[in-house]
């Protein structure tokens, strides 16, 4: 954000759970909307003042005031009119709203709300129509709003319908020049995961190309979601992962990602790499890994891809990152350290970077389509390829220090481009 990114109009933001809290935060902070319109969509507690005790204590960041002005600064939350449903958060007006659930029912074109950050991650089908009595992303247009943030990957429930012209997803830092303002309504920002591995993969498209990537894979080490039981609890009719019910708190559980298909859609060289991602859930509140594996075809008589080249390209894309979105570190990092970067969609571990090149063997005589008479020709069908295989890992805080922020760059960028 710079100096400039004040706006006339305000924000809305759509949920208050972990990621519209700490959104409510990070806008705050940077104090480009002068109000922020929250939709908690239902009543909570007994008065506006038990929303405030859940908006200023966090407990994986502590307390608000502490993450706005350092430890020794006072509470910041003032002035609450529990008939108007206001209260202001170190001079910013928050308005609170606790009706509707249904987006098309919130009424953000009367509060003069024409941007909103949608956070429940429950409206994620940019086809749904905006009437549907469950509610959908663009139920926000229909209710006023010119422009909405999805703060996730988009899910159609329809995957054979065309996708609407008017979405599109982005991550900030690799296509998020994408967006365009005459077109686009609806922007999903992706997910966390997706945030971090596009951040890593793109440094490695642009120094070594598409075509010498033989194939990708990654597994991240993911911190819990409130998605999560605290304790095991009984499966919900016609769910079929059982993992997904058993305590957060004692387990570490194998689940799925949807970041291979999401970054597909921010960087489309992906669509030529084979590619699998898997996630491993482990009971941690935030702070996560991407270990990603990259196999490289060797070039004849040119440079290895050693590990001092791949550390050497990730330096270097972090010296030109925009924003300081990647950061590289050869500091023996721990998760607890990555909690709260700023702006650090992923952070590479450097000291870690694995290489090892080996000679691959193919049998052209099982290649389709390879021609037969060119086989003949050859000494052997057997053709042997050096390939050089990379680990290399990069931290990410899949809440506030990375992805909230990133949103917050996303949405401020939005904003910036609405007459």
């Amino acid at each position: 954000m710079t100096p400039s990114d004040t706006f006339s109009f305000p924000l809305g933001i759509n949920g208050l759970g972990r990621i519209g809290k700490l959104t409510l935060w990070d806008q705050v902070a940077r104090r480009a909307f002068p109000e922020i319109v929250v939709n908690l969509g239902r009543p909570a507690g007994r008065s506006l003042a038990d929303i405030a005790h859940y908006i200023e204590r966090d407990s994986t960041y502590g307390r608000l005031h502490a993450f706005l002005h350092g430890h020794r600064a006072n509470p910041v939350i003032s002035d609450l009119d529990e008939a108007a449903g206001t209260l202001r958060i170190d001079g910013v007006k928050v308005r609170v709203l606790r009706e509707k659930r249904n987006p098309a029912e919130i009424g953000w074109g009367r509060l003069g709300v024409r941007l909103v950050v949608e956070t429940t991650g429950k409206f994620l089908d940019p086809a749904a129509d905006e009437a549907d009595p469950k509610g959908s992303v663009r139920g926000h247009l229909a209710a006023g709003a010119e422009k909405v943030v999805v703060s996730a990957p988009f899910k159609a429930k329809d995957k054979s319908a065309p996708f609407p012209p008017d979405a599109i997803t982005t991550v900030m830092g690799v296509n998020g020049n994408d967006y365009d303002p005459r077109r686009h309504r609806i922007v999903s920002a992706a997910s966390c995961t997706t945030t971090c591995l596009a951040h890593m993969m793109k440094p490695l498209i642009d120094a070594f190309g598409a075509g010498r990537i033989l194939s990708a894979s990654m597994a991240t080490v993911h911190a819990a979601t409130s998605s999560q039981p605290v304790l095991d609890r009984v499966p919900e009719a016609g769910k079929g992962d059982l993992r997904k019910n058993r305590s957060v708190l004692n387990n570490i559980i194998l689940t799925t990602t949807g970041a291979a298909n999401a970054l597909r859609l921010v960087i489309p060289q992906m669509k030529e790499i084979p590619f699998i991602a898997e996630s491993v859930r482990i009971p941690t509140t935030t702070g996560s890994l991407i270990l990603l594996v990259v196999n490289f075809q060797e070039e004849p008589g040119g440079a290895r891809i050693d590990r001092a080249a791949v550390n050497a390209v990730f330096r270097r894309a972090a010296e030109e990152s925009p924003e300081g979105y990647l950061r590289y570190s050869e500091e023996q990092n721990v998760s607890s350290d990555i909690i709260g970067l700023p702006r650090a969609a992923a952070i590479i571990e450097g000291s870690e970077t694995h290489t090892r090149t080996a000679e691959a063997c193919l049998d052209l005589a099982k290649v389709p389509g390879f021609p037969a008479q060119a086989i003949a020709a050859l000494p052997s069908p057997m053709v042997r390829l050096p390939v050089t295989q990379a680990v290399i890992y990069g931290w990410y805080d899949n809440e506030l220090g990375s992805y909230v922020h990133m949103l917050g760059d996303r949405a401020v960028s939005i904003a910036r481009l609405m007459p």
